[in-house]
C-alpha cells in the first residue's frame, strides 16, 4: 500500500512540521503515530518522505530521508465540466481528479440551471476546489488537480481556441473519440455538456471538434472522466 499523502507547501529542511488543519486530520483522524512512513507534496510536483518522529493533537513532525521530483504532465488535459445539480457535481469532480485531469473549468451553461449570483459562485467554486484538493491527496498525486473559476460560454470559447486540440463530447457526433490524432504537447481540451445538451449557439460559438464516445449517452458527471480515461490510455498511460 502507497504512502498516506498530505499537502505541504514548503519541503526545505531536513525536518517538517506537519500541522494546521493537515496535521490535526494526520494525527488526530488518519491516527498517524511516530514510525510510520508518510509523503508530504507541495501538489506542484515536489514530495518529501519520511517517518513520523512525533505526534500531537496538532500535528506531525517527519524526518525526511527521502526527497523527488515529479515532471508536469505533456500533454496537459484540461476538461471543461457544465455545471451539474446536487451530488453529481462531486461525483465529477472526484473522478477527473482521480484518473489524472490537470484542470477542471466549470462552465456554467445555458441548460445548467445555475443562477450566478456572487455568492453562490464563491460557494460553489469553494467546495469545487475543496473536492479536488481532497481527491488529489487520495489519488496520492504529486500535482495536484487545479480548479478554474466558473467559466461563461465566451470564456470556454477563448479556452478552446487556443488549445492544440479542442473537442466537444456530442450524441449526435459522427467522429469517433478513438480516431482523433492526438498532440504531443500543449492543452487537450475536453467539453462535456449539461444533462439537456449543449445548446445550438454554444456549439456554433465553440471552435472544436464534436466525438463521440460510443453508442450510448452518458451523464454529465460521467461522460467527462470517461472521455479523458480514453484519451490518457493513448497517451500517458500507455
Amino acid at each position: 500500500m502507497g504512502l498516506a499523502v498530505f499537502y505541504l507547501p514548503d519541503l526545505d529542511g531536513p525536518e517538517l512540521v506537519l500541522d494546521g488543519a493537515e496535521g490535526r486530520h494526520a494525527a488526530v483522524v488518519r491516527r498517524i503515530g511516530p514510525g510510520e512512513r508518510i509523503r508530504l507534496t507541495d501538489g506542484r510536483g515536489s514530495f518529501a518522505e519520511g517517518a513520523v518522529t512525533a505526534s500531537s493533537k496538532t500535528g506531525l513532525t517527519v524526518a525526511v530521508d527521502h526527497r523527488g521530483e515529479v515532471d508536469a504532465a505533456s500533454p496537459r488535459l484540461v476538461v471543461v465540466q457544465a455545471l451539474p445539480k446536487g451530488e453529481r457535481a462531486e461525483l465529477a469532480v472526484e473522478m477527473l481528479t482521480e484518473v489524472g485531469v490537470d484542470l477542471i473549468v466549470p462552465w456554467n451553461a445555458d441548460r445548467s440551471q445555475f443562477r450566478a449570483n456572487p455568492e453562490r459562485v464563491a460557494k460553489t467554486e469553494s467546495k469545487w476546489q475543496s473536492w479536488a484538493f481532497e481527491s488529489s491527496k487520495q489519488s496520492r498525486r504529486s500535482w495536484f488537480c487545479e480548479v478554474a473559476p466558473i467559466a461563461s460560454t465566451s470564456e470556454v470559447a477563448k479556452l478552446l481556441s487556443d488549445a492544440a486540440l479542442a473537442v466537444i463530447l456530442h450524441e449526435e457526433a459522427t467522429t469517433p473519440m478513438a480516431s482523433l490524432e492526438l498532440p504531443a504537447a500543449g492543452d487537450i481540451v475536453i467539453v462535456v455538456g449539461p444533462e439537456g445538451g449543449i445548446a445550438p449557439a454554444e456549439l456554433e460559438a465553440f471552435a472544436a471538434t464534436p466525438v463521440r464516445l460510443g453508442s450510448t449517452v452518458l451523464r454529465t458527471s460521467t461522460a467527462g472522466v470517461a472521455a479523458a480515461s480514453a484519451l490518457l490510455a493513448r497517451s500517458r498511460w500507455s
